[in-house]
């Protein structure tokens, strides 16, 4: 990342551009402090060092990698640039490994592309996805973006959108719930409306009503609580279809909850421009909602 020194920017510190101008975070300074990675006018230099008008202040970051397994699975690319890329994920997968699925997860796969493309970088997933949900899965490429990512989607900046197909025909074609969500059960990874729960808001739009007595929605997150959109969906009384722990199992229709992360809207890290990026629709929930929307 490079920043040309504005007049008004003449007295201040390294260290006070990477906070002030550039958006660096306090930890992160503490970083390039430590592993440097700063130049001055293409000088290696000490965060203290005061800058003058038109001194170019670089900040390279240092070359990382995760360790996992690499692994031949499809990885689809919805966007990608030297600071990010969005999966569009395939529904069946877990994301990372974990004690119960220790391999074939996409940063396997992740793994397995950037070892193909003689490239390399420390996989850092901004967000996450349920192993039966499909769509955009955001991954940071530096310790910068990430950071960034996670502070926009802490103060509502980003836009995330789902589609999903759920039971019964709902009778308002739009609305908001607002209700807490928390955990059910410390035994259980289930999560329920109760009064000492997280602040969470889904907002709906009834898309079509389908002949097979179920409803097409779009669902807007306000907030990214965990199973947030299943939940709300099934105490209003319309379980996402297909939903085995909020709902119920409809094998003969799906085979996995008919969710899918399909927008996602946010500024870029880097330049601040806005970016909106669509997941495809896959192939089982469209033919679930017979091709309507």
């Amino acid at each position: 990342m490079r920043y040309v020194v504005k007049q008004n920017d003449e007295g201040l510190m390294i260290k006070d551009i990477l906070k002030r101008r550039m958006g660096f975070s306090t930890r992160l300074i503490r970083s390039l402090k430590r592993d440097g990675g700063v130049f001055l006018n293409d000088v290696d230099s000490r965060l203290n060092l005061t800058v003058s008008g038109g001194d170019i202040i670089k900040v390279e970051f240092p070359e990382e990698r995760s360790g996992f397994e690499p692994q031949e699975i499809p990885i689809e690319i919805a966007y990608e640039d030297e600071d990010l890329m969005i999966i569009n994920k395939q529904p069946g997968i877990v994301v990372h490994p974990t004690k119960g699925h220790p391999h074939s997860t996409i940063a396997n796969g992740l793994t397995w592309l950037m070892q193909n493309r003689n490239e390399f970088f420390k996989i850092r997933f901004v967000n996450r996805l349920d192993m039966d949900t499909s769509g955009l899965l955001v991954v940071a490429k530096n310790a910068f973006t990430q950071e960034s990512f996670q502070k926009q989607m802490k103060n509502n900046l980003t836009r995330k959108k789902y589609i999903a197909v759920v039971d019964g025909l709902m009778t308002s074609e739009n609305g908001v719930i607002d209700l807490p969500i928390g955990i059910a059960d410390e035994n259980t990874v289930g999560r329920i409306v109760k009064p000492d729960g997280y602040p969470s808001v889904t907002k709906y739009d009834v898309k079509a009503y389908l002949p097979n007595g179920k409803t097409l929605v779009e669902l807007t997150l306000e907030t990214g609580r965990t199973h947030q959109i299943r939940v709300h969906m099934s105490h209003i009384g319309h379980p996402v279809t297909g939903d085995s722990l909020y709902g119920h199992v409809q094998p003969e229709l799906i085979e996995r909850q008919a969710l899918h992360s399909h927008f996602l809207g946010f500024r870029h890290p880097r330049t601040d421009e806005w970016i909106e990026v669509r997941g495809e629709i896959p192939e089982d929930i469209n033919r679930l909602i017979q091709n309507y929307y």
